[in-house]
């Protein structure tokens, strides 16, 4: 399986989750979740899938400064409808990484282990997303601007051929390698740059 070589240099996402360890699923119940793995369940790369990725790590990492986030005890909230722009999109990444979901997760056992009602829409915040440790209550807003890397001035021309079928095989290939080369800036050049991505805690 080919794909940008920038994938393997994203830093990596390990959580702990209860659920996978007392099920036997992974050792000690770490999980480690790596940008590859999520383009593989979004189907793509993009900046938004990126950005989702990107948000999720800074977050995380701001709220469990000393020890593993832990799966299945993160709410997430956004301030759009999940049917508004990308939300969904940026909704269903981070549900993979950390198994927040509104009504449809995991409903646990004896009471225990449940995934559902972590994730709300509609929420009355103005950042981008609100991550809370069910745990503590401790909560961390995050902010993400992917137009301050913007795309290649070759890009929309050859989007517009890509989008009207007349692309050559060259064009479509040239069209991608500058996609994902504004998605690698984002990832691994802008991952601790404020004005991509900020935190602030509550």
């Amino acid at each position: 399986m080919n794909y940008p070589l920038f994938f393997d240099n994203v830093e990596t996402i390990t959580l702990f989750d209860p659920l996978s360890q007392v099920l036997g699923s992974f050792e000690d119940g770490k999980i480690t979740f790596t940008y590859k793995d999520i383009v593989k369940l979004a189907g793509h790369s993009c900046p938004t899938v990126g950005g989702a990725y990107l948000m999720t790590l800074r977050s995380l990492e701001a709220l469990y400064k000393d020890s593993l986030p832990v799966r299945g005890q993160i709410k997430v909230e956004f301030k759009e409808d999940e049917k508004d722009g990308v939300a969904g999109v940026i909704g269903n990444v981070i549900s993979d990484i950390t198994g927040a979901t509104q009504t449809s997760g995991f409903k646990g056992l004896n009471g225990k282990f449940a995934r559902h009602s972590l994730m709300f829409f509609n929420a009355k915040i103005d950042s981008s997303a609100r991550f809370t440790r069910i745990d503590t209550g401790k909560s961390v807003d995050v902010y993400y601007n992917p137009n301050i890397v913007p795309p290649s001035s070759q890009m929309q021309p050859l989007m517009q051929k890509v989008m009207t079928q007349t692309a050559t095989p060259d064009e479509i290939k040239a069209f991608g390698k500058l996609w994902q080369e504004r998605v690698e800036k984002i990832l691994c050049k802008h991952n601790f740059d404020e004005k991509v991505i900020k935190i602030v805690l509550l």
